[in-house]
Parts: C-alpha cells; structure tokens; sequence
C-alpha cells in the first residue's frame, strides 16, 4: 500500500476537480502547469510526493492534443518525483472513436494514446463509459471502466417523464439503450441511420412504438449534435410526445449548440465529463449533472483497494 494519496489537475477541467477533492475530503496538490509563447507546455509539481498514491484527474477533450500533452508531461513529472503508483483519471478519452482500421493506412488512434499514457509511467486508468468497451483491452494496465448511467437515473427517475421509451440513436448503442431501458421499467426504440461521413449522419427510420409517448435518445456522446437532432425530429414526426437525450459526454463541438437550439428537443441531459459551463449558457436546453461524487468514491476505493465494480449493482 503507498503512504497516502494525492489528487492532481491540469488545466482540462479543473471545476471537476476540485468537487471531486471536496467530496473525497482529498486536498488537491499544488501544480503549476504553465506555458510557453511558442505553446510548449511547462510542469512543476510543488509539493513531495515520493511514495504516494497519485490520481491524476485530466479528461482529454478540446483542446484534446494540447490536454493530452499536458497529462502525459504530469505523469512524467510524478514518476520521476518517485511516486509509489499514478492513476490517471481520464472521465473523457479522447480518440477513443479511432478504436480500429475502418480505411487502408489509417492509425489506430486510442491505441496509440494508450501506449503514449503506458510509456508515460501511468499505472492505472480510470475512464467513464469509452465508446468502445475493447478499448480497455488496448492497456496492459488496470482498467477501472466507470458508468455514468446511476446519475443519468437518478435524475430520470425524478423527473416527469410517462410512457418512457428509451431510444438508441444507431445499432452500436442498442446494448446499452436496453440496459438503460430495463433499470427504468421503458420501453426501447431504435433509430436505422446510415452515415454518409464523418459527422455526417442521415435518419433513415423508427424501429418500434414512440406514437403519444416520453421519449430519451441515449448516446455516450454528443458531438456535433447531427444525430441527435435528425434522430429527434424522425421521432417527433412519429408521434412522439416529447423528446429528449441524454448523454455521458457532451462534445458538443462546431454547430451542435445551434442546432439543439433549433431542434425539437426539450431537453438535452449530459454529465460534466467535459467541461460545459460555456455551453449551458448558451442553450437553455442542456441540463449538466455532475460525476464527481462517482469519480470520488472510485478513487476512495481503488486507494483502499476494495470492489470498485460494485458501486453499480
């Protein structure tokens, strides 16, 4: 067991660090991430932690290569400060959409940052619902893979929603739109979308009953938002009584704003994996529910080593 624990940030998302470090009762150690005019990124950790148990909190969103520099220049600095085991938490991984060749002569992206965080001196990784479970197979690492889903519920159950229909946006979310269905006793419906390119999208149809009921499009992410508002207005025209969506993590880049703006959905729900306090001013739509107090308990437990996985029974 190292000697203590210690919670760091760089500068991706530091109001989240800082509710996590207020419900973990954890004091945030002083670092000092600063950067050069030619934007080269300078680290200094100011305080010992040679022998410690060290958790990194450090979504890779916008700007995503600039945040994951930074991460991996911290890991450095901690391994080489002597750090007994470095955990780096990372509620947001970025290039996790490149999990795989889908063209000739194309990276595999999230492998390759997994390697880049390994190399690093990372011991362990904590992530929050990755849009693609495998990657976890690309660590040689520990995995702790963490879900958003209770809060997502939590705040479903309270609100006013009747003869739910939870609906998965494309194919590849129907395992997790299913699962969500059955915790909240819902119905599922699936949208058949075809994808013209990269964040292009087009709704062909609606598979299954939404006609005078709730429905919630579940995503782990909301990017630009296409989907999202195209899968909204395809349910709409089928009756559906009002619609909302719901996601892990609210990317929410380029034109998305506007268009949840101008879409017919009442509400747009999405965790703060990302920061998003711009975003929430913008739209009057988006409802942000906090992760903190999951990423809190997670990082009590690994630290304490005790079950992790049992935080979603």
């Amino acid at each position: 067991m190292p000697n203590g624990i210690k919670l760091l940030t760089g500068n991706a998302h530091k109001r989240l660090a800082v509710k996590v470090s207020e419900h973990s009762n954890i004091p945030l150690t002083d670092v000092t991430v600063t950067k050069f005019s030619d934007e080269e990124i300078s680290v200094q950790i100011n305080e010992n932690v040679r022998g410690c148990d060290v958790f990194v909190i450090q979504p890779t969103c916008y700007p995503v290569n600039h945040n994951i520099m930074e991460l991996l220049l911290i890991i450095d600095a901690l391994k080489r400060a002597s750090a007994s085991r470095i955990t780096a938490v990372i509620p947001y991984y970025g290039y996790a959409r490149q999990d795989r060749k889908v063209q000739p002569r194309v990276p595999i992206s999230s492998k390759l940052v997994a390697d880049l965080l390994t190399a690093a001196g990372t011991n362990r990784v904590i992530t929050i619902d990755l849009h693609a479970a495998q990657i976890q197979g690309f660590f040689n690492i520990p995995v702790d893979h963490l879900y958003a889903a209770p809060v997502l519920y939590d705040y479903i159950k309270k609100s006013s929603f009747h003869d739910l229909v939870i609906v998965s946006p494309d194919a590849g979310g129907v395992e997790r739109a299913r699962s969500f269905a059955k915790r909240l006793d819902a119905s599922l419906a699936i949208i058949d979308k075809r994808r013209e390119a990269a964040n292009v999208s087009k709704v062909m149809h609606v598979i299954g009953n939404v006609k005078d009921r709730d429905v919630i499009i579940l995503d782990d992410m909301i990017d630009t938002a296409g989907t999202i508002t195209q899968a909204a207005q395809a349910l709409h025209d089928n009756g559906a009584r009002k619609v909302c969506a719901a996601c892990s993590h609210g990317v929410l880049s380029g034109p998305a704003i506007d268009r949840i703006n101008n879409s017919v959905l009442e509400e747009v729900i999405s965790t703060d994996t990302i920061p998003l306090e711009d975003k929430a001013a913008a739209c009057s739509k988006l409802t942000v529910l906090s992760i903190s107090r999951l990423l809190a308990e997670a990082i009590k437990r690994i630290h304490e080593e005790s079950s992790v996985s049992s935080l979603f029974d």
